[in-house]
């Protein structure tokens, strides 16, 4: 069990940390099938409070189910503070150790108010 497994940070990654930001940035919030999805949550709550926009990147089913349950949840975090999201999914490639492999990237933003 890596470190990885216990909690979650923009860290948190199914890369090595050294890798974790080396070509995407800090600013992807990378998910494994074996992240506690409470604490994914706290994460993308997180950088929506700081930042008004997240993005959160997962590889394998496993991994995109802990991702989907991680934004519903950071949706009723975020309702305290009256902040309202809404999420995009899409598919990038990604580089991992010279293998490219399909993930599924969920861009995270506030909803826009109603007029």
């Amino acid at each position: 069990m890596s470190e990885y497994d216990s909690h979650v940070s923009l860290s948190d990654s199914y890369l090595d940390d050294e890798d974790a930001f080396a070509e995407d940035g800090p600013d992807i919030i990378k998910v494994s099938a074996r992240s506690r999805s409470t604490a994914v949550a706290g994460a993308i709550a997180g950088v929506m409070r700081q930042h008004h926009s997240a993005e959160v990147q997962a590889i394998g089913a496993g991994a995109v189910n802990q991702a989907v349950k991680a934004l519903a949840i950071a949706r009723g975090y975020l309702e305290r503070d009256e902040m309202d999201i809404v999420t995009t999914p899409y598919f990038t490639e990604v580089d991992i150790d010279g293998q490219e492999r399909t993930a599924v990237r969920f861009r995270v933003e506030p909803r826009p108010e109603k007029p």
